[in-house]
């Protein structure tokens, strides 16, 4: 996948007149909001904001929640990372998150139906998030869920940066009415004919085959499911007896056919969408895992029909995993933000050209991506970058068996795919695809570690 290309918003205003009037309507919103935000957080600073002023110590010494939601659909015209839109579905784009305050500065965490958002534009959405938040870019994870039938995050595009400007405003007007937090619920359960790994090997140990998420070859569908982490974990947050928010995590390519022209939250945002409506008082957001080696080829022969059940599948997952959770008290004390910055070293022949000189410069000016950690007593968050493959979440779980350990990745999407070092020695799609060198496993699994506080 290419998360570096700028595409430009192109169209032909010609034939378009309701096009002209939306974009100079965007263009005066831009500019509303930008001010009105301005005003607000010029007010958090005299201290009549104080959950938008890191230095204000909020009321409650306890802890609370702010949730937020905008529309991340594009219009008609609009350029997404592989057609244009052409039209719009029964459900479009979203992009959800939370506010986390009273365990030092605030936490914010993200999750944008797009195909990723990466290099500069990610420092642009943590340091815009942060302000509107009153905390600090480093306590900002922002996800995107990888549906391909999407736009990529280029902060340089007017739609992308009208949809920042949402989601600034949202986290503003979210701050005014924080919930309390009394409990976190932990829970799991297994997806079953969803996730399959996309890398068939020969008996050379070399790949002979890919299984991609649509995959209409019966010969490919019968192969083995291979190596993938079945089970969807759910952490939710109580006020008492009350949802707030629902946060699941499961690793797989998130489509099951796209290039329509039609945006859409494809089989993973449907299934949000029906534990939306069975679990209303709480915000429910979703997270792809390490998922980049594992789509729904062998249950999916990509026929429009298969999304619905896809979706019914994982929707299951999500049900169960809420059904086996255990809820357990959450304060303060046992909350805490960590974070790991890393260097990963680009492939200087993949990253020559144009294409991905972004990730390599920011190498070369010494820019790292920063691994975060969520704790909530004896939870831990993962919050990793690229097209990450399945052996690192599964490493991430044995590594502190103790513990409820889940994982979000398609962050920084700026090194692309992220292969473990052997993969690259066995072939196939990732590694050729990736933009950075086999190095990358020891420097992530030494992360995840100190994160983990893995004992030697």
């Amino acid at each position: 996948m290419n998360f570096n290309k700028t595409t430009p918003f192109k169209i032909d205003i010609t034939n378009n007149q309701n096009y002209i009037i939306m974009k100079q309507c965007n263009k005066i919103y831009l500019r509303y909001s930008v001010c009105i935000l301005a005003l607000l957080l010029s007010v958090s600073s005299s201290g009549f904001v104080a959950g938008m002023n890191p230095h204000v110590i909020p009321q409650s010494s306890g802890l609370m929640l702010a949730t937020f939601e905008v529309d991340a659909t594009p219009p008609v015209g609009y350029q997404m990372a592989y057609n244009p839109v052409v039209k719009t579905w029964d459900m479009g784009l979203r992009a959800k998150g939370i506010i986390l305050s009273g365990a030092g500065q605030p936490i914010v965490l993200v999750a944008i139906d797009w195909i990723g958002i990466s290099n500069e534009s990610q420092d642009e959405f943590k340091r815009a998030l942060a302000s509107a938040a009153g905390t600090i870019p480093q306590r900002v994870a922002v996800h995107c869920l990888h549906q391909h039938d999407a736009p990529r995050g280029d902060i340089q595009n007017d739609f992308v940066l009208a949809v920042l400007h949402r989601l600034e405003m949202a986290i503003v007007k979210s701050l005014e009415q924080p919930q309390p937090v009394t409990h976190i619920g932990l829970g799991t359960a297994k997806v079953d004919q969803v996730a399959s790994n996309r890398r068939i090997l020969g008996q050379d140990g070399k790949v002979r085959a890919t299984r991609w998420t649509a995959s209409p070859d019966p010969a490919i569908r019968a192969e083995p499911e291979g190596l993938i982490d079945p089970m969807l974990s759910e952490v939710s947050f109580w006020n008492g007896d009350k949802p707030v928010a629902v946060l699941s995590f499961y690793a797989s390519h998130p489509q099951s056919y796209y290039e329509t022209g039609i945006p859409n939250p494809d089989y993973p945002g449907i299934a949000r969408f029906y534990r939306q409506l069975a679990v209303p008082d709480a915000l429910h957001i979703h997270f792809t895992g390490a998922g980049g080696n594992v789509g729904a080829g062998k249950y999916n022969d990509g026929s429009h029909e298969m999304r619905g059940i896809l979706a019914e599948r994982v929707a299951d997952g999500m049900k169960r995993a809420w059904e086996n959770s255990k809820r357990i008290p959450v304060s303060a004390s046992s909350v805490s933000w960590n974070i790991e910055p890393v260097a990963l070293i680009p492939d200087s022949l993949k990253n020559s050209g144009a294409r991905s000189s972004s990730f390599f410069q920011r190498y070369k000016e010494g820019k790292k991506i920063d691994i975060q950690c969520l704790s909530l007593d004896k939870a831990r968050i993962l919050f990793m970058p690229g097209e990450l493959c399945i052996e690192y979440q599964i490493a991430a779980k044995a590594m502190r068996p103790d513990l409820f350990v889940a994982m979000a990745a398609y962050g920084d999407v700026g090194p692309g795919y992220i292969p473990t070092a052997k993969a690259f020695t066995e072939g196939g799609y990732e590694p050729s695809a990736s933009r950075i060198t086999p190095e990358a496993e020891s420097v992530l699994m030494s992360a995840m570690k100190k994160l983990l506080k893995v004992k030697p």
